[in-house]
């Protein structure tokens, strides 16, 4: 498999390859899809918390987001392409990707884009169809929401995402999505960008059954699996699928 060429913006013959899966469990849909072509988008953060408790998917092409490099490198990722305006990559990081082949496309300091964004465009111009966030659950807080709100981005709609950020996992949930976890494992479902009408659930131990969750509402709150799938589905709208890592005696 190899992503199409997209010319001087583009990423040119991408080639399938492996990520450094090192510790981690990923979340993998039940269905086989042929020619899924995955892109891992990663973000920076503090790489002295590496590694992350997560598995990232196999044959996935990679894109780091300025201070990403770092993350990258430190994952044992090869990185393809480099954007941002390097404000936090190192320049040992920075120097280290581009000798291994990387494409690095610089943007000035003042731009009306995040880094992730520029990450994230340059993944769905790539023809992606499924994309992982490698990110930091901490930092800065304004960062991480508009991360958050990022991901459930009209542009993004037709692309699979999710991301996993320190020891949590985030699903966007567009019409329908399965996702594997463990008995008691928490998980919260919250409407994003207006009210996710038509919410189903089958596998969540406090079932929903075509309901509406209202922005701003805390229903979806610290649900848990019953088991070690489960499906979610929405009508209208859409939701994300939280799971903080934390366990069942930490629910409030």
């Amino acid at each position: 498999m190899r992503f199409g060429e997209l010319g001087a913006t583009g990423l040119r013959g991408w080639t399938e390859r492996a990520a450094d899966p090192h510790n981690l469990i990923w979340v993998m849909p039940a269905e086989e899809r042929m020619r899924e072509r995955i892109v891992i988008v990663v973000s920076g953060g503090d790489s002295a918390a590496l590694p992350l408790p997560r598995t990232l998917p196999p044959a996935a092409a990679v894109i780091a987001a300025d201070g990403g490099v770092d993350r990258a490198v430190a994952l044992g990722l090869h990185v393809d392409l480099a954007v941002g305006d390097f404000d936090s990559a190192t320049a040992a990081g920075l120097a280290a990707v581009e000798a291994a082949g990387a494409r690095i496309e610089r943007h000035p300091v003042e731009k009306d884009a995040t880094d992730l964004e520029l990450a994230l465009d340059a993944a769905l111009a790539s023809g992606a169809t499924r994309v992982v966030v490698v990110g930091d659950g901490g930092g800065r807080l304004d960062h991480l929401a508009a991360g958050m709100l990022l991901l459930g981005h009209e542009r993004y709609a037709g692309v699979e995402i999710d991301a996993v950020l320190g020891t949590a996992l985030v699903h966007v949930v567009r019409d329908a999505r399965t996702i594997s976890g463990e008995r008691g494992e928490i998980v919260s479902l919250l409407p994003l960008g207006g009210a996710a009408e038509g919410v189903s659930t089958d596998g969540l131990t406090y079932g929903l059954a075509d309901e509406t969750l209202a922005a701003g509402t805390s229903r979806g709150v610290s649900n848990t699996f019953a088991g070690d799938e489960a499906r979610i589905s929405v009508e209208h709208g859409l939701l994300l699928a939280v799971r903080p890592g934390t366990h069942e005696e930490d629910r409030s």
